[in-house]
């Protein structure tokens, strides 16, 4: 078993002691092969209608445009974000460090080199490849709750509650609220409420391939929506997924055996 541990270790080596934990996850390259194999292969013929269900290979990373302005109380929250570009994996409180759950919309734009999808009576399945992480979406018709985290309502969950419909045949909407408003939007840091809606859009184009768009709508913390990420998928034709785990006693491990001591040797002697 490949373990993002021994990847740290082997990779000492051969590259600086402060290569940061993402581009360690990244793989050779920074890239995830078995999409680069899978992207050209043909379409494989029609799309079938209303229809995603299966296993899927994308990139490693959305890709993620500027985000808007934030409001004040965005602007506050975002101040305290301390990512690796910015701080340094040792100094870093991104929770990717200690493998907290990426939540929601996180999920759908960081590692998300494999995504499965699968149907059960009244709803859909989201099956995460990081970390093994499945979502209920239902699609039954029902709302999405309207007061998170408020008097007479649900609380906020690391995932929040999902719910989908089809627009047309080929593109599957997922909306999705009560997301904990502890976890970053993404890896760069941005801040989110609990009562922010994420929407993702999965457009089947044929057979083999699948493309998706998620768009933030949280005015607390931003002035207008925005696109948070998209990303291309190639459907898997062995439909296996991989084992990709963040291991908290292993992230644990890099940051003292690699991040902290590289920062001290970076620093000038007293």
């Amino acid at each position: 078993m490949r373990t993002l541990f021994a990847r740290f270790v082997i990779g000492l080596t051969a590259a600086p002691l402060f290569v940061s934990m993402a581009m360690a996850q990244a793989g050779a390259a920074g890239e995830n092969n078995m999409y680069n194999r899978l992207k050209n292969g043909g379409s494989g013929g029609p799309a079938p209608k209303r229809s995603v269900t299966g296993v899927w290979t994308g990139a490693l990373e959305a890709i993620r445009p500027d985000v808007p302005p934030m409001t004040p109380l965005g602007q506050k929250l975002f101040s305290a974000s301390k990512t690796d570009a910015n701080a340094g994996w040792a100094d870093a409180n991104d929770p990717w460090k200690t493998c907290d759950p990426f939540g929601m919309p996180r999920s759908a734009v960081n590692e998300i080199r494999g995504i499965s999808f699968a149907e059960m009576p009244d709803k859909i399945i989201v099956l995460h490849q990081y970390n093994r992480i499945w979502r209920d979406v239902w699609m039954d018709g029902r709302q999405l709750p309207k007061n998170v985290d408020q008097k007479g309502g649900p609380d906020s969950t690391w995932y929040g509650y999902s719910v989908g419909h089809w627009d047309g045949d080929y593109t599957l909407v997922i909306d999705t609220t009560g997301s904990d408003g502890s976890e970053w939007l993404d890896p760069r840091g941005y801040p989110h409420s609990a009562q922010g809606v994420f929407e993702e859009r999965y457009t089947r184009v044929d057979h083999n391939h699948l493309e998706m768009t998620v768009t933030v709508n949280d005015p607390a913390i931003y002035t207008k929506p925005f696109v948070l990420g998209t990303s291309k998928f190639a459907w898997v034709p062995n439909q296996q997924s991989e084992e990709q785990i963040c291991v908290p006693s292993q992230s644990i491990a890099y940051v003292n055996i690699i991040s902290v001591p590289a920062v001290r040797k970076a620093e000038p002697s007293k």
